[in-house]
């Protein structure tokens, strides 16, 4: 196997990764008020479990992780050292949340002359990366000019929305502009972005956006504008940002779907009904209940007089008991108890969700900021 092949080597220096897991999780509060919104629980697998996944099926064997002081301990103790993937990690605090090119800044002494991928930690997309990183990595030959970066396109129905890349009909990045209110393509850039040590340079000639950040679009733009090649490829897969509800709960309808098969570990008892594609883990019980898949049970969660429907995952030590579930995320530790329908839900670590079963019918809550209830 050459060297390209195996540890992503192009003039002596082997491809690297830079995970972006810091930010304050704005938009998925108050779950991520406690905890770190890359962490959230898709089919029960943190959503970082999947990126390193697709880093390590890449071949790359060196990873830094950006995190910030509110979440990065709690990161660093649920993704350790990366033995778990066969990577080593390294954790890089980033003070002040100042946007992705200053993020590069900060993981400059890691990156040194290397190429390196740079994945934002909360989006997932539906295939791996190793074709695209390859193909960075062996670019150049024949005489054609190398690649400076290379961007992961998706085309998208509301491209005002996104950063919109102009593509010329080789593939080549003409433009990139944020957000366009105007936009001269429908092609979004995906969380996905592949560099070599030129970016460096590109970003200390950049100035930091109205918003106060440093864009990496703007890097971009700037490796453009000196005459760098910039390269693309249009992901032929799914692909989602999780960081509000409605697209998690998508994200993990989508992973049940197509990544989950029948593993039943957990125990089941002869009043039960199992159909479909249903994950039962070890430790978990399932007593006088229906579970219809994709479903995923986590261990030592105890199911009982309930049914759980389609595209929902269950945490681990969680108790449903004489509830009926459909397309929810639950996470571990929590208690559904006598609820009629719980269904497009996303239910928070060691939370209660519980009917009042006495006379007086009333709604009882206890609900932080940023909350949606809907009755």
């Amino acid at each position: 196997m050459s060297d390209t092949q195996d540890n992503k080597r192009v003039g002596g220096s082997a491809m690297k990764a830079l995970v972006l897991s810091g930010g304050r999780g704005t938009r998925l509060r108050p779950l991520t008020y406690t905890g770190a919104k890359q962490l959230v629980p898709i089919a029960n697998r943190p959503i970082l479990f999947y990126i390193l996944d697709n880093i390590a099926r890449a071949g790359i064997k060196e990873v830094a992780m950006i995190i910030s002081p509110e979440t990065g301990a709690e990161i660093e103790e649920t993704m350790g050292d990366g033995t778990r993937w066969g990577v080593k990690i390294q954790y890089i605090l980033q003070a002040e949340p100042k946007g992705l090119a200053h993020a590069v800044i900060t993981a400059e002494e890691f990156l040194g002359e290397s190429p390196f991928v740079m994945y934002l930690g909360d989006n997932l997309i539906g295939s791996g990366i190793k074709d695209f990183t390859d193909a960075f990595m062996e670019g150049g030959s024949c005489g054609t000019e190398r690649a400076e970066a290379a961007i992961l396109l998706k085309p998208v129905d509301n491209p005002s929305s996104f950063g919109i890349a102009e593509v010329g009909p080789d593939g080549e990045i003409l433009g990139l502009v944020e957000k366009p209110a105007v936009p001269k393509s429908n092609l979004a850039l995906v969380g996905v972005y592949l560099f070599s040590a030129a970016i460096h340079k590109a970003i200390s000639r950049i100035s930091p956006s109205p918003r106060g950040e440093l864009e990496i679009t703007d890097a971009i733009q700037e490796l453009l504008n000196s005459g760098a090649k910039v390269d693309s490829k249009i992901l032929d897969s799914w692909w989602l940002d999780t960081g509000k509800k409605d697209d998690l709960l998508a994200a993990n309808t989508i992973v049940l779907d197509e990544w989950f098969g029948r593993d039943i570990s957990g125990e089941v008892d002869d009043n039960s009904t199992i159909t479909g594609r249903v994950t039962i883990s070890k430790g978990a019980r399932i007593k006088n209940s229906t579970l219809r898949g994709p479903v995923v049970i986590g261990p030592d969660t105890v199911v009982e007089d309930s049914f759980i429907g389609p595209f929902t995952s269950i945490g681990g030590g969680s108790r449903i008991i004489k509830s009926i579930i459909e397309h929810s995320v639950i996470f571990s530790g929590t208690i559904v108890d006598h609820v009629d329908r719980l269904e497009d839900s996303l239910i928070g670590r060691d939370a209660k969700v519980v009917r009042c079963r006495d006379k007086h019918q009333a709604l009882r809550l206890m609900v932080g900021d940023d909350s949606v209830v809907e009755v």
